[in-house]
């Protein structure tokens, strides 16, 4: 099939082969564009090519593989074509796929289509999912075997021939289809793929490919300094994980261990690392700008608008006029209503047959004469108006609305039920099956309150335990009337129905479903239903007597029109094969033909394609005797394939190639166009190939340039007797179309709907559109229906449907239909994978456009690899032949998607279950990158703007430079205390002296019992002895470091004054787990190396857990420093207390675990304790006779200070509530508050949410205990961090009710340079809120918004600023100061600021720039600042500080080091997981970060492993929409694995690297295209 195919390539000269060579050699290296490629090859070929005459030589190689051109002679055309598909068509066997959409050359189209991919091999990464997420179903159950592959039928030869023609055409240009950065280079040559088992498909490997030879070189993890420690993945989550981040100021190059070159025995190819390398590079590689530093605009474009495509088609006909049917012809017997015609044959032809129903096997089981037809609609009219209420009060009247509940295999009820209404002069609404919500809102709408039914079907309807019927979600109320003849009463001899002429009141209502799902009912007046009977009387020349067969839904649309009402105006006999018959026995609508010698037979598709399955069954059917097969579908593009295959089936039976009728119909329009029974011998029409590009926007063309993407359709005849038509825009006003244009088809005529019942506004719109022309002005005044159909209207007034509007999927302004869609993904060999044809397309809203979203059922025995495979085919298809991006392909297990009541797919609510993540994919491909293109430019970066200019910009724009301060600590005058005593060790042994037996702590266990208290003099008198020890133990010399590895409690305070005491560095460190040694031991063992302790102070216990076999599994043992226990010590005093020189010296180390997996150790020095200390009894006015209880870690930060430190400085008292203990006991701490009535409290974000999460619905019962929180003042959230306003809110709404005041609750900044920043205290103005507009917080700026506005963050203040603490705003490249609506880092100076990291190798330039930084200009005083890592920012409020000031607040947004650099803009991590955490009840918790530019958002699912991956979609719309990324990777984990520190922080680049390293033992990873 390849052009000179015909002559054979061998038989042309030798020159011209050699030409052709060269001209494939051009073509390949890309010295020629493919149009010039065949503008020089047909020039080649033309004088060895036979002509046919009269066909234009461009469009010869068309006409033998599609449906004729419309130039060539429809007759001999089609039945060449029609010819040979049938042997194609006997060799498949049955239930393989949707046969709407069945089409040979659609399927040769596509084939072709991804011919062109498999040159140049694209590897796309498989998704990695979970063993146990994989759909179990047993695979016999579901499907009938397939017994054809298409290998030994001539179809297949066909198709390969079309494969190899678009091979040898190569039809691309040098675009790829995702990739447009690798042309099939050599990385994937020699690709040995771990994901296609090395089949011997050549197919799978080409999508399969894994990388093998891509090594990524440049890895840039940190090195890790643990070695191989962080391999276990079982690990609580609560625990500071060993980090594999850089001890700050460590060299960079030691000690680097690269993930990548070996991963525990997983070959290298099958590693996330390696997924993640290979979706790179199918992406685009996107730029990153710098950020952007000085606004000029104030205001910037959301949305990148695409621009039109200069080259696209645009009409160029002149502007259509109306096109009238023939004059509805005027017959003198023609009734005056159809009632009039029902009493005429119900008492002149009483035994004429009127309608026949079948059994389930098929047989005639009743006919209904016209006699009984007319007896029995009399008694249930009678019935229902005068039976139903009393004389008085009757339930019906005259225009009321009844329902009608009929089964579909029950004509005969449903026909004398709807007559009996149109007598009684009542509405009937006739509906589907009981039950659907929506059907409830089409009959509270309709103010229905009876409904109709047969016994049987009463019968089924589900009952409350008393017996009356259930009452469905979203129904009235109703009353149900039973229509079987023995409940009806005669009607007495005098009473006639009341029959007047048709007018234009309601005859009966038709519902409908729209696109959203929801149902509307179309009214029909009595004139309409009359006036159409008769058209399609006129139409289809129906007479009297004749027989037809009905497989169609006799409740509306064609079934109800003809099988109903037509039936009864022409006294026709009509056989109704119901679906559930069609499914048993296929062939049963063909055997009534030949049975009864039907002259009519209404059908779908489906129903032609069944009986071509079956025929087999049945040699001897003869089809001779039909006029007319009315294929109601026909609007349907891909009917014309149905068509001609059973035609060329049936021939031989006698059908005749005229008697072939599409026609087209719309609930509103009814029936609108039907291709009249043709003249024995006349040519057929002809077909339209139009190009699938033009239809995208909407412009008919013949196709001529790339014939996979055509469309072919067939007419449906001619507009009906008595109606117009006129073709006008889908979009904006009725603006009538020009001739070559498609949009919406309206109609005009008596026989169509008058409104949707009760639903004003949307029927002006469509019942009453007025066309205007190109300047506006309305043309003519007759109003148009809307059919809801699109299509043109074609030569010889034809009229050709290409399409329905409620399948039309706008994207980016070209218009794309669903079922085209579902054609083409049926055409990729789907019958391995695809579940019966089972296909939905629709599209969804995400960030300003629509997105196509194919769903497909799986077939239970498909292979993971088949599925991937033939979804990566899928989107290849697509984006070759509709030239258009598929956002989300997921595949279902097979039955799962809704169903319509005939069986079909329910598309709306499949799209609800999509949006509302309960689809239960079980596989699933997102393509965000290569559909998503209105994403907004990344910034740039204004060159050449300095921080000068920048601070003069502020100035002029009237903005504060952005600093603030706490009090002055000159001006505060304190007692003696201070001015006496420098060092804690002095001001504790003068409290020993001056009130020994003042308690100063006080630790509780889980009951709340006091298990020790420590007084002045105890503690300074157990610290002697532990400074003793380590003297003559330990031969430790002042200024050596002990490590300190105490459970939370008094023993760790006394051994940290013991050290102070022997003029030691005490080290606090958290204690391993007992339970997790693997896990928490390496970061012990880190400490103590990195601090390189001289010795470690511990109790017994701890000490034979170091020492433990388990112990030596995680760490070498054997070389831990001396290990002290402090549990039995002997009473010896010691000689002297040791004094530090000066107050410079270092007092202690505190070491912590960053969120970024750093561990850095600070430098406290003396001089700095005492300044915190005293800023924290200003802040927070602590006396000797104030009580605090704290509940947090005391280990590092301000947590250690609170616990150890302050007590001893200021005198107060301490109740110590270890956090542990809280796990056993809830009520604990706020039990511990409210008895000892505690004004001040501190905890941490972990207490907090436990008891929060914990206690939530126990508030009754914490009344009941008495806890009572009324005392207090001040609840404190120690933290290094944003403040996390949600949690913190819900705490004080719950607790309110046991007296916590909303205004208590606050938090407090500190970093690694300072550990106390802000802190709420008592005096000073309560914290304030902010909500900032997160769009310019991204371009570093602050933008206060109002509550409520769109995509505003909500931020709290963390507290006040401490007395002698400075902040200013810095920007952190340049170090200019900046105004007030910027972001940027806090730097701070205060006399406690740390004095240095703790680092092994003294990294100067490091330590410089951290703590002693000067601002690049602005500052006189050249003060020295520290950069704390936050970014923040500070607003000058109302409220009115304690210094008489106008108060500024400090906010915090985020940890500079934490933020994601995406498209030139600043993200903070934990915005995208809130918006993420949002979208499904199922996520328990989440993490962003990224990885060579991709964003990777992994959740934890808290719910069964199937919804796994209908999380997967909404993560990647929700970050689409409130934050323009695009997500990467998605990674669904189990509850737990996200790593959280002892603080309650994330610990992201732990994740991130347990995630490289394939750690995470992941349920799903998808990999966003």
């Amino acid at each position: 099939m390849a052009e000179p195919a015909a002559a054979g390539v061998s038989s042309l000269p030798r020159e011209v082969r050699e030409q052709l060579a060269e001209l494939e050699l051009e073509l390949s290296e890309g010295d020629i564009t493919q149009k010039g490629y065949e503008k020089k090859r047909a020039k080649l070929l033309a004088p060895y090519l036979p002509q046919t005459q009269g066909v234009d030589p461009a469009l010869q190689k068309e006409s033998r593989t599609q449906m004729p051109v419309p130039s060539a002679t429809p007759a001999s055309a089609s039945s060449s074509s029609s010819s040979s598909s049938s042997k194609f068509h006997r060799a498949r066997s049955g239930g393989a796929r949707d046969e709407r959409y069945r089409s040979d050359i659609h399927t040769e189209a596509v084939q072709a289509a991804l011919a062109k991919h498999k040159e140049q091999k694209m590897a796309l990464p498989m998704p990695t999912k979970r063993r146990s997420t994989f759909v179990q179903s047993p695979a016999d159950a579901c499907t009938p075997p397939d017994t054809s592959s298409a290998s030994e039928d001539e179809g297949s030869l066909r198709r390969q021939a079309a494969l190899s023609a678009a091979l040898h055409q190569s039809l691309q240009n040098a675009e790829s289809w995702i990739n447009r950065s690798i042309q099939g280079s050599s990385t994937s040559s020699s690709a040995s793929s771990t994901l296609s088992h090395g089949e011997g498909k050549g197919t799978s490997g080409s999508l399969a490919d894994v990388f093998a030879n891509t090594r990524i070189e440049n890895f840039s993890v940190p090195p890790d300094v643990t070695a191989t420690t962080s391999t276990s993945s079982a690990r609580p989550a609560a625990i500071d994980l060993p980090p594999s981040g850089i001890v700050k100021g460590m060299h960079k190059g030691s000690n680097r261990s690269s993930l990548m070159d070996t991963a525990d025995g997983v070959p290298v190819s099958s590693r996330v690392s390696t997924k993640i390398q290979q979706l790179l590079n199918t992406l685009k590689r996107p730029k990153r700008p710098p950020l952007k530093e000085f606004f000029v605009d104030d205001f910037e474009e959301i949305v990148e608008v695409p621009q039109p495509d200069p080259n696209q088609p645009k009409p160029e006909g002149r502007q259509m006029t109306p096109v009238k049917g023939e004059p509805l012809g005027v017959v003198c017997n023609w009734p005056p209503a159809l009632e009039a015609a029902l009493q005429r044959w119900g008492t002149t032809q009483a035994k004429c047959p009127c309608l026949t129903a079948l059994d389930v096997t098929g047989k005639p089981v009743y006919t209904l004469t016209y006699g009984k037809l007319w007896s029995r609609s009399l008694k249930l009219a009678y019935t229902l108006l005068n039976k139903l209420g009393t004389k008085n009060e009757p339930v019906l009247k005259p225009g009321d609305r009844v329902a009608l509940v009929y089964p579909n295999n029950d004509p005969v009820m449903f026909m004398v039920a709807f007559y009996g209404c149109l007598l009684a002069e009542v509405i009937p609404v006739p509906i589907e099956d009981a039950g659907g919500q929506q059907i409830g809102f089409l009959l509270g709408s309709c103010g229905i309150a009876l409904a109709l039914t047969t016994e049987v079907c009463l019968k089924g309807l589900p009952k409350t335990q008393n017996g009356e019927i259930v009452q469905f979600k979203g129904w009235p109320r109703l009353k149900w009337v039973v229509t079987d003849s023995k409940y009806l009463s005669k009607s007495p001899k005098d009473w006639q129905p009341n029959i007047s002429a048709a007018g234009t009141e309601p005859a009966y209502i038709e519902y409908k479903t729209s696109k959203e799902g929801s149902v509307m009912g179309v009214t029909v007046s009595r004139i309409a239903m009359l006036s159409h009977c008769q058209a399609l009387s006129q139409a289809c020349n129906y007479s009297e007597g004749e027989t037809i067969v009905n497989v169609l839904d006799f409740k509306k649309d064609a079934g109800l029109w003809h099988g109903i009402l037509t039936n009864v105006m022409n006294k026709l006999h009509t056989i109704s094969v119901p679906y559930s018959v069609m499914k048993t026995c296929p062939l049963s609508w063909v055997q009534r033909v030949h049975a009864h010698k039907a002259k009519v037979a209404l059908v779908k598709c489906r129903d032609l394609h069944w009986a071509m399955m079956a025929h087999r069954d049945q040699r001897d059917v003869s089809l001779s005797s039909l006029r007319m097969l009315i294929v109601t579908d026909g609007a349907n593009p891909w009917s014309v394939s149905s068509c001609d295959a059973f035609l060329s089936l049936f021939q031989s039976h006698g059908l005749k190639p005229e008697a072939i009728c599409p026609c087209a119909t719309s609930p509103e329009a009814m029936t609108i166009a039907i291709r009249r029974p043709g003249v024995p011998g006349a040519p057929l029409p002809g077909r339209a190939i139009l190009s699938m590009n033009g239809l995208s926007f909407g412009v008919i063309r013949v196709n001529t340039e790339d014939k996979n993407s055509a469309l072919t359709v067939q007419d449906v005849g001619h507009v009906m007797p008595g109606g117009m038509m006129c073709i006008v825009k889908p979009d904006g006003p009725p603006q009538l179309c020009k001739t070559d244009e498609i949009g919406e088809i309206c109609v005009s005529s008596r026989a169509g709907g008058m409104m949707y019942y009760g639903l004003a506004g949307v029927t002006k719109n469509t019942f009453e559109v007025i066309p205007v022309n190109s300047a506006g002005s309305p043309v003519g005044d007759v109003p148009f229906v809307r059919s809801g159909l699109l299509g043109f209207v074609g030569p010889g007034s034809l009229v050709f449907v290409v399409g329905k509007m409620d399948g039309l999927l706008t994207v980016s302004g070209r218009r794309h239909n669903a079922d085209d869609i579902v054609a083409t993904g049926l055409a990729v060999e789907s019958i391995k994978t695809v579940y019966r044809g089972r296909i939905a397309v629709f599209s969804v809203s995400v960030f300003y456009d629509e997105r196509i979203v194919v769903v497909a059922e799986q077939r239970p025995d498909a292979s993971e690899e088949d599925s991937f495979q033939w979804m990566s085919r899928v989107l290849q298809a697509i984006d070759s032949i509709h030239q258009v991006g598929v956002y989300c392909l997921a595949l279902v297990p097979a039955n799962t998607l809704p169903k319509t009541p005939l069986g079909g797919i329910h598309i709306s609510q499949t799209k609800q279950h999509f949006l509302e993540g309960s689809l239960h994919p079980c596989n699933i491909l997102m393509c965000p990158h290569t559909c998503v293109t209105n994403l907004p430019k990344p910034r740039q970066k204004q060159p050449g703007v300095g921080p000068a200019s920048v601070m003069v910009g502020n100035l002029v724009a009237g903005k504060r430079i952005a600093q603030a301060s706490g009090r002055d600590l000159g001006q505060i005058e304190d007692n003696d205390l201070v001015k006496k005593h420098q060092f804690l060790t002095e001001v504790l042994q003068w409290r020993a002296q001056a009130t020994p037996d003042h308690p100063l702590f006080l630790l509780l266990n889980a009951k709340g019992t006091t298990v020790c208290t420590a007084t002045c003099l105890q503690l300074h008198k157990k610290a002697e002895r532990i400074a003793s020890v380590l003297c003559d133990k330990g031969h430790l010399n002042a200024g050596d470091n002990v490590v300190l590895l105490y459970p939370p409690g008094i023993e760790l305070i006394t051994a940290f004054y013991g050290c102070l005491y022997a003029g030691c560095i005490p080290v606090t460190v958290r204690p391993p787990h007992a339970q997790s040694l693997t896990a928490t031991l390496p970061t012990v063992r880190m400490i103590v190396e990195v601090s390189k302790a001289a010795c470690i102070l511990t109790t017994q216990t701890l000490m034979r857990l170091l020492k433990s076999r388990e112990a030596a599994a995680a760490v070498d043992v054997k070389t831990w420093p001396t290990i002290i226990d402090t549990d039995d010590l002997p009473r010896k005093r010691l000689s002297q207390i040791y004094k530090p020189p000066t107050a410079e010296m270092l007092a202690y180390l505190d070491f912590s675990v960053s969120t970024t997996g750093m561990l850095t150790g600070v430098k406290m020095s003396h001089a700095a304790v005492s300044g915190l200390c005293r800023a924290i009894k200003l802040q927070c006015e602590l006396y000797s006779s104030r009580q605090i209880a704290i509940c947090l870690d005391p280990y590092c930060g301000l947590g250690f200070v609170l616990w150890c430190l302050c007590s001893v400085y200021s005198g107060h008292q301490s109740i110590l509530i270890p956090p542990m203990e809280l796990e056993s006991n809830l009520f604990l701490w706020l039990s511990t508050v409210s008895q000892y009535k505690i004004r001040d409290t501190f905890c941490s974000y972990s207490v907090m949410e436990l008891c929060t999460k914990g206690l939530g619905n126990q508030v009754e019962m914490l009344k009941a205990r008495g806890i009572n929180l009324s005392c207090v003042r001040t609840c404190v959230v120690v933290a290094e961090e944003r403040p996390r306003v949600s949690l913190t809110h819900s705490f004080s709404k719950l607790f309110k009710d046991i007296g916590l005041s909303s205004r208590a609750v606050s938090t407090t900044f500190g970093s690694r340079v300072n550990v106390a920043i802000c802190l709420q205290g008592t005096s000073g103005p309560d914290p304030t809120t902010v909500y900032v507009d997160l769009k310019s917080l991204r371009h570093d700026r602050v933008r206060l918004v109002e509550r409520g506005a769109p995509q505003s963050l909500l931020l709290s203040e963390s507290g006040k600023i401490l007395p002698g603490v400075k902040v200013v705003i810095v920007n952190p490249e340049t170090k200019g100061p900046l105004g007030d609506s910027h972001l940027g880092e806090i730097w701070v100076n205060s006399p406690h600021t740390a004095s240095g990291y703790y680092t092994i190798y003294d990294n100067e330039t490091l330590q410089a720039d951290h703590f002693n930084t000067r601002l690049s200009f602005g500052d006189a005083a050249q003060t020295l600042w520290a950069r704390t890592g936050y970014l923040g920012f500070v607003r000058r409020t109302e409220l009115t500080a304690a210094s008489g000031e106008r108060h500024d607040a400090l906010y915090v947004v985020g940890a500079l080091d934490e933020t994601l650099e995406l498209r030139g803009l600043r993200y903070h991590p934990i915005d995208i997981e809130t918006s993420v955490s949002r979208t499904h009840r199922s996520i328990a918790e989440c993490a962003v970060f990224t990885w060579t530019n991709l964003l990777v958002v992994v959740v934890e699912l808290c719910g069964c492993e199937q919804e796994a991956l209908d999380l997967v979609p909404l993560v990647t719309n929700v970050v689409l929409e409130e934050h323009y990324l695009i997500v990467g990777v998605v990674v669904v984990v189990d509850p737990g694995v996200i790593p959280i520190n002892s603080r309650g922080e994330k610990q992201r680049m732990h994740l991130r690297d347990s995630f490289l390293a394939d750690q995470l033992d992941p349920i799903y990873v998808a990999y966003n295209m």
